[in-house]
């Protein structure tokens, strides 16, 4: 085998001739170029993350001791595996049927696309997973985990931090999350949806959320119950009635319209928390025989191919999805590297008064068609 003879094992003769000979190693090419190991190893992996006078000093380096990079031996050493876990706590159903976690898959896979990490994708369905999945991070078999769509009572990414893993949440547990992460901005999002219903001369503007364990449904709620205090529509005692709890599904979708409809027949306009579940408030509403936007106008959130694919098409909240998931690989090969660097664990908040590189908040517009 090419690697066994490059480090001296298996040759004939090697025992009579002693010990064999190590070569050099990336510490001493590193203390060579007056640079932290981890940034040898970016410069010897071609990452394009250090600047031109490091990547010299480095190649000059291994160029004067003669260094050989054994990639299996260097991983194997440095605890490395060149691996990312992307963790989705959700079942296969919920992942293929909804475009939100294709557009975050094609952002991350497309940013690592430069780099040699390979991507591993993990799906979470129950305790016994994340405990699971909890042990393989302990081990170190992947390098940083990238985590989407994390309710508010999950462990795992305290889990993920106890034991040292690099990790970035797609979107936030609370307003005070202690974790990496990159979100959108949902309040804003929200608000503005509604305010365009409202200046479209609605009058009973309903709501049907996310799963309000989650901060980016809560978040959205909030910008809806926002734009009606805003318009003077708080002091309505019926309010209450036009907010339905959904789940992120299209079943959610329906089910939630239907109840919107129950509750009130003559609700005129409604705010969806999520473009798949503005589709089943649509087939809702025209089993109903009602109208969109003739009797009720509709706005979903995401501007996800099903924005563009219903009819009428749907006004939309736009976050930028892929986006959002290449910036979570750009945060999370940050922490990584300088977890390598320092031998500790990045956690946010700027320490030396630098700013703070782990805390990423996107803008959301809208987009206006048929459905308002």
């Amino acid at each position: 085998m090419p690697a066994a003879r490059a480090e001296g094992a298996g040759r004939p003769g090697s025992a009579k001739s002693g010990p064999a000979k190590s070569g050099p190693t990336l510490e001493q090419v590193a203390a060579r170029a007056g640079v932290g190991r981890g940034t040898a190893s970016r410069v010897i992996n071609g990452s394009p993350r250090v600047s031109e006078r490091t990547r010299a000093a480095v190649q000059a380096a291994v160029a004067e001791l003669g260094y050989v990079p054994n990639r299996a031996a260097r991983a194997l050493a440095a605890g490395s595996m060149d691996a990312i876990a992307l963790v989705v706590p959700e079942g296969e159903n919920r992942l293929f049927a909804e475009p939100y976690f294709s557009e975050i898959l094609r952002g991350v896979s497309t940013e690592l696309g430069d780099t040699d990490m390979q991507l591993l994708l993990t799906l979470i369905r129950d305790q016994r997973g994340r405990e699971r999945f909890a042990q393989y991070a302990a081990a170190h078999r992947v390098d940083g985990v990238l985590l989407v769509s994390v309710h508010g009572d999950d462990p795992l990414p305290d889990l993920l931090r106890d034991v040292g893993m690099p990790a970035v949440l797609n979107g936030r547990r609370s307003h005070d999350e202690q974790l990496s992460y990159v979100d959108s901005d949902n309040l804003l999002g929200a608000q503005i949806a509604v305010e365009h219903l409202l200046g479209r001369g609605r009058r009973k503007v309903a709501t049907i959320t996310g799963p309000l364990d989650m901060y980016a449904a809560r978040c959205r709620l909030d910008g809806y119950h926002e734009a009606l205090r805003a318009a003077g529509g708080t002091s309505d005692p019926s309010a209450e009635r036009l907010v339905v709890q959904g789940d992120f599904t299209e079943e959610g979708g329906h089910r939630g319209m239907l109840e919107l409809l129950r509750r009130d027949p003559e609700v005129d306009a409604v705010f969806c928390a999520s473009d798949v579940m503005a589709a089943g408030a649509r087939l809702a509403l025209r089993e109903a025989g009602r109208d969109v936007p003739g009797d009720v106008a509709l706005v979903g959130f995401d501007d996800s191919a099903v924005a563009r694919h219903m009819d009428p098409p749907l006004t939309t909240v736009r976050q930028p999805i892929e986006e959002m998931g290449r910036a979570m690989v750009r945060m999370l090969l940050d922490l990584m590297a300088r977890a390598q660097d320092t031998g500790e664990q990045h956690r946010p908040g700027g320490r030396d008064g630098t700013p703070d590189r782990s805390r990423l908040v996107l803008p959301t517009e809208l987009i206006r068609r048929g459905s308002s």
